[in-house]
């Protein structure tokens, strides 16, 4: 998902690898720091792909910087992940916010309504964090205040998310069709 990150903010505009970090660890979050032991490697990899462009500017105040922008290629890229995303970055909680955060990037409607869909069917499957057999429990079958917590919490974020998924798909599908674009 880290890929899919820089593709997505670079799309968004160039920017310096510190920027970049910056926005990266905003995304996946405080708990998540991205050390550069990570990103400059995954930037290498962008661009030995074609993905990215590096230039070198002048610093304010400092040595040279290197800015980072997307090339048309990279941007290709960035739609295909997106449109393609796998089954975990569409199960992952974190990894799905990543697609969230850049999915309206995608220009048909259609495609953005065909990854929210995937993610619709995910979330109407049941499942629980815990289980007796294959049956999954529920927060109700817990007097631990903990597993209780915790079960509750996630019933409301996935009641919250299938209504905004419901009114998002809806506004799509009442998008104007993309068929005639080229």
């Amino acid at each position: 998902m880290l890929e899919l990150a820089i593709l997505g903010f670079l799309y968004e505009g160039p920017l310096h690898g510190y920027e970049l970090k910056r926005r990266v660890a905003r995304l996946a979050g405080h708990v998540r720091p991205i050390a550069d032991g990570t990103l400059y490697p995954a930037i290498k990899r962008l661009d030995q792909a074609g993905w990215i462009d590096r230039r070198t500017e002048p610093g304010s105040r400092a040595a040279p910087r290197r800015v980072l922008s997307l090339t048309d290629e990279g941007r290709a890229e960035l739609r295909r992940r997106l449109r393609e995303a796998d089954d975990v970055a569409i199960s992952d909680e974190n990894r799905w916010f990543t697609v969230l955060a850049f999915l309206r990037h995608l220009d048909s409607p259609a495609e953005q309504a065909a990854v929210l869909r995937r993610r619709l069917t995910f979330l109407q499957e049941p499942t629980s964090f815990f289980y007796e057999g294959e049956r999954p429990l529920r927060a109700e079958e817990f007097d631990d205040p903990f597993r209780r917590g915790l079960l509750m919490i996630a019933r409301a974020t996935s009641e919250t998310e299938l209504r905004w998924l419901a009114e998002t798909l809806s506004a799509l599908d009442a998008a104007p069709s993309d068929r005639g674009k080229g």
